[in-house]
């Protein structure tokens, strides 16, 4: 099983090694990270370089997709190299997915046509332009139509938690989320904003205005 985790330039880390370390554990599963050209791809404040293993040329039909999000997400709404790609691939993949702002790339690929869809909080106004019904669900499933969206960065580790579950079993699911020790208990309760409150987010999105 051939699991594609797409890289591009200003990408948020956690939205595709969330992913990918839940996903490896997955029995016969093949993680290959792709990307325009093979070679280093680096993160939204390009701290971190992750490589990309193959160019989408060499990936033709992967089982599942995964688009992570990042600030730079927004610069490839309109590359088609890359919506291309997803298009043609998700007519044969198991499943195609996104994490945090990813699902702004799925939904200009036209994967995503009135249908509702999860981003990361402060984008989901941008859904609508592209087609999509914005939702603050932190995991939203089509199964018969082979899209999973999932919100912010970590939202991304419960996604893949969940196609682990479909993909082989639910007792494999909580396996693999124990070897993770998956047992999330954060020291506040402000992982969305309707929990955060107002002078939180505000912080929030200053921080994300300098820092992305």
């Amino acid at each position: 099983m051939q699991i594609a985790i797409v890289l591009f330039d200003r990408f948020t880390a956690l939205d595709a090694v969330g992913p990918y370390e839940t996903l490896q554990r997955l029995p016969g599963a093949e993680i290959v990270f792709v990307s325009h050209q093979r070679g280093e791809v680096r993160t939204e404040n390009g701290f971190l370089g992750m490589t990309a293993d193959k160019s989408f040329d060499e990936v033709q039909s992967p089982d599942v997709v995964i688009v992570p999000g990042g600030v730079g997400a927004l610069d490839y709404l309109e590359d088609e190299a890359l919506l291309n790609w997803l298009r043609k691939v998700h007519s044969s993949s198991r499943f195609t997915t996104s994490v945090c702002s990813g699902a702004l790339i799925l939904a200009a690929a036209g994967l995503l046509p009135g249908m509702e869809a999860t981003t990361y909080w402060a984008f989901l106004d941008k859904l609508t332009a592209l087609g999509a019904v914005p939702t603050e669900a932190r995991l939203v499933e089509h199964l018969d139509q082979r899209i999973v969206t999932a919100a912010g960065v970590s939202a991304g580790i419960d996604m893949a938690l969940r196609l682990a579950e479909i993909l082989t079993d639910r007792k494999t699911a909580e396996a693999m989320q124990l070897i993770m020790e998956y047992d999330p208990q954060p020291p506040f309760d402000a992982g969305s904003v309707a929990k955060a409150g107002p002078e939180v987010v505000a912080i929030a999105q200053e921080i994300f205005k300098t820092k992305g």
